[in-house]
């Protein structure tokens, strides 16, 4: 197929502006339409980002019948809902981290999308870019040897009052909004779903997680250990180590244009440049590769439903006080 993807920006939230720029460079999408509450506050933003079409609710833009691929970060308790609505209008969806708030949620979206035929993916834009592709094709090398050990955290001060991830209601707390990111690169990078894990938690004064502590037990005598929190300065990290070596990853989650990720083996560290590109620009292609070229999203809906699973049962042993065991039946 040769054709241009259509996007249209479910709500003006700000996380918005860091998918503009990739849309608005790419041959193969463009982004044609933003939707907010308000028809005044749509009109504001699509002047402002240059946007051909502005709708005053979220109604009216899955009815653009012009649209093919909705964006969606709304508040985590809406991404559920609102993708499932985009979908069933026909549209593709890349929706924002995390894709839903249980698994019960992601497997209505993969059902949605299996019914209409429509490609679904969550936004973890760090699993797109070169810097993340190199440390795989390390790990998978055997450079490290055989994995032992995971490391990582990734954290920074929320001060900002009223914020919807300081709202328990809506899917809050630093494990949804940052834990969910070492999660994600432990299981990547393992490519192993954790058996076992627990989760250590201090709540802030909403009740959700302020800072969340976790360990993940894999097979092979593989564990990792992770932190995430919105009260201690930002903080973040990957390292992966193994019976021969160990990698560490200074910025794992937002990797830049000129990243350099450290290989340390018998007691000598090599660094390693890796040349990236502008950090959104990898989850849109891929949204074009899966939708024009019929390939398989890199984020596929049983990677994200088992993300969720994870972190559904560290909130489970937080509450409980003790381990949790995940069946190895349907990850």
């Amino acid at each position: 197929m040769t054709k241009t993807l259509n996007w249209g920006l479910i709500s003006t939230a700000r996380i918005t502006r860091a998918l503009i720029p990739p849309l608005q460079v790419s041959k193969r999408n463009h982004l044609l339409a933003v939707a907010s509450r308000s028809q005044e506050n749509a009109d504001a933003y699509a002047k402002a980002k240059k946007i051909p079409r502005a709708y005053g609710s979220y109604e009216a833009l899955l009815a653009d019948s012009e649209i093919d691929v909705i964006y969606n970060p709304l508040p985590n308790h809406l991404h559920a809902e609102w993708t499932i609505k985009a979908v069933e209008a026909g549209k593709h969806v890349l929706c924002e981290k995390p894709l839903a708030l249980s698994v019960e949620e992601v497997d209505a979206i993969k059902h949605a999308a299996h019914k209409y035929g429509r490609i679904v993916s969550e936004a973890f834009m760090y699993r797109h870019h070169p810097q993340t592709l190199k440390v795989q094709e390390i790990v998978r090398s055997g450079s490290l040897g055989a994995l032992k050990m995971i490391r990582g955290s990734f954290s920074f001060v929320l001060t900002r009052e009223g914020d919807v991830r300081l709202n328990p209601e809506w899917g809050g707390g630093s494990i949804w909004d940052v834990g969910c990111y070492p999660i994600s690169y432990a299981r990547m990078a393992t490519g192993l779903e954790p058996f076992e894990v627990f989760g250590w938690h201090v709540a802030g004064e909403t009740g959700i997680d302020e800072t969340f502590v976790g360990q993940m037990r894999f097979e092979g005598d593989i564990h990792a250990q992770f932190d995430s929190s919105f009260v201690i300065p930002f903080h973040a990290f990957m390292e992966i180590v193994g019976s021969d070596g160990a990698l560490n990853i200074p910025h794992p989650f937002r990797p830049g244009v000129d990243e350099t990720i450290y290989l340390t083996r018998n007691e000598k560290t090599e660094s390693i440049r890796v040349r990236g590109g502008e950090l959104y620009i990898g989850e849109v292609e891929d949204m074009a590769d899966a939708v024009l070229l019929g390939r398989e999203p890199r984020i596929s809906l049983d990677d994200s439903r088992a993300n969720v699973r994870v972190i559904r049962a560290l909130l489970e042993s937080t509450r409980a006080a003790m381990p949790v065991r995940l069946s190895r039946e349907n990850f």
